[in-house]
């Protein structure tokens, strides 16, 4: 059953195998991107549901990419859900400034995100 389009956004290509392979089983259709920039143009042109993205990556970071993303009209109202080996306090407040709508920390079990996926997943549809 199809649940919806997620964009995995991830410089770790084990990371990226790791969520394809696990909300895929969940009925997600899942699309990658390695870094910033490529998640920009994936966010244009494959419309996802969601996005779950890393903080630290080249060229582009996590950070700036949600701001960049929520600015954009085509993609303001996707949500962003990050994923960072940062949990101090103030990286979430800088995650939640830049416009995310969760933050989960890494280590993570793929069931934990699963979770947050469809709560949010839910929350969207809900709300709308």
């Amino acid at each position: 059953m199809f649940q919806g389009k997620v964009l995995v956004v991830d410089d770790e290509v084990y990371i990226l195998h790791i969520l394809d392979f696990s909300l895929g089983a969940e009925g997600y259709e899942v699309v990658t991107a390695a870094n910033g920039e490529q998640a920009l143009e994936k966010a244009v042109s494959e419309r996802p549901d969601l996005i779950v993205m890393d903080v630290m990556m080249p060229k582009l970071d996590g950070y700036e990419t949600c701001r960049r993303l929520k600015e954009m009209p085509e993609t303001k109202h996707i949500p962003v859900l990050l994923l960072t080996a940062k949990g101090r306090d103030g990286d979430r407040k800088k995650g939640f400034e830049v416009g995310a709508d969760d933050y989960i920390t890494k280590p993570f079990s793929p069931n934990k995100l699963i979770t947050r996926v469809q709560e949010i997943l839910g929350i969207q549809a809900g709300g709308q």
